[in-house]
């Protein structure tokens, strides 16, 4: 028997998603990417981001292992996102060392839909929370986001906006 858990929305404060967009307008036409730090309720449902940390796009060829290309324009910053595992691992201490975990990465997809690519869904952490924003011309026109489902696809995950964060301390 499967047993089917739904999806817990994630709850992005409004001046994370404002972050977010800032960040992906200003590398336009080169993929941004990001982390989502917070906790996962489990006794009330929900995931809730405290922070969000922009990092840099450190794709190259010679850090990604995946560099073939695949797509009819050749694989870059356009249209990869890599995050240095060092910088990821100083993120991941210093979320453990408010009792936080990380969420999921944000990345944008300039000129192409906010929809997970067949590389974003090899290279997908399940458990992660992966919003996408499709940037036209420079403009954040859409956002959604995507959770890895245990089939290994994608599925739509919900997010709730609010005011900004306060650190919810009872994480029972």
């Amino acid at each position: 028997m499967l047993l089917v858990i739904p999806a817990m929305p994630l709850i992005l404060p409004s001046n994370h998603i404002q972050t977010m967009i800032a960040h992906a307008e200003t590398v336009y036409p080169e993929e941004c990417c990001g982390l989502l730090l917070g906790i996962q309720h489990q006794k009330r449902d929900r995931r809730v981001a405290y922070e969000i940390h922009p990092m840099t796009n450190d794709w190259t060829e010679n850090v990604n292992p995946f560099a073939e290309g695949d797509r009819p324009t050749p694989p870059s910053k356009g249209n990869r996102y890599w995050v240095d595992p060092k910088a990821l691992l100083e993120i991941q201490r210093y979320a453990r060392d408010r009792g936080w975990i990380i969420l999921g990465i944000y990345h944008s997809h300039p000129d192409h839909p906010a929809v997970p690519s067949e590389r974003d869904r090899e290279l997908a952490w399940s458990g992660y929370s992966y919003p996408i924003m499709t940037v036209f011309n420079g403009k954040v026109i859409s956002l959604q986001n995507w959770r890895l489902a245990e089939n290994g696809q994608f599925e739509a995950e919900q997010i709730l906006t609010k005011q900004p964060a306060k650190v919810d301390t009872n994480i029972a």
